[in-house]
């Protein structure tokens, strides 16, 4: 296969003038960029095709590889009328962002703006997390207020049974256990008495 380097140089320079015109502002530039990106892609594909063979009309005495691959063609085609199409679309909004604002320039939309102008480090987003504690690996106080707190539960559960109301006081712990009544939640349903 021969290669030709004059192809592969134009290729790449319809490549780079092209992604410099589509980085540009202006409508009119994007739509040059991505004319000429799509020729580019054209080109590559039909130099990837390898070199023309023999029109594809059969006949017995001619060895199959010598004919050319129809495939690339279809894809040059098709990419040219994808390509037709996206010109017309950018064409469609040049016009219209002509008539609306009388220019062709790309304009930031708000959000851009705010994104932009905001700090980098966001102190409620980017702060590190509290660490959680899970029941496995409770320190004793936390233990011995979550075993109060089940106490509580329970025997609020007993009591609304037995038929004691919710209003009365509900003794959680053995006589002459020690008091650990301060060391449940405030928020705590039941009241627990002191022992004096």
């Amino acid at each position: 296969m021969i290669i030709d380097l004059s192809l592969i140089l134009v290729m790449g320079v319809f490549y780079a003038v092209g992604v410099y015109l589509v980085l540009a502002r202006s409508l009119t530039r994007v739509l040059l960029g991505l004319m000429l990106i799509s020729n580019a892609t054209n080109l590559l594909i039909f130099h990837a095709a390898g070199p023309a063979g023999l029109p594809v009309f059969y006949e017995k005495d001619i060895d199959p590889s010598e004919y050319s691959d129809p495939l690339p063609q279809a894809l040059v085609l098709t990419a040219i009328v994808i390509g037709f199409a996206m010109v017309a679309f950018i064409l469609g909004m040049i016009y219209r962002g002509w008539v609306l604002s009388r220019a062709d320039e790309i304009q930031d939309d708000d959000e851009d703006i705010r994104v932009a102008s905001a700090d980098r480090f966001d102190a409620e987003e980017d702060a590190l997390a509290d660490v959680e504690e899970s029941e496995f690996d409770a320190d004793e106080q936390t233990r011995l207020q979550q075993q109060e707190e089940e106490n509580l539960r329970r025997s609020k559960a007993g009591s609304s049974a037995a038929g004691v109301d919710d209003d009365e006081e509900v003794a959680l712990t053995a006589p002459g256990a020690p008091d650990l009544s301060d060391r449940i939640s405030p928020d705590a349903s039941a009241t627990i008495p002191k022992e004096s």
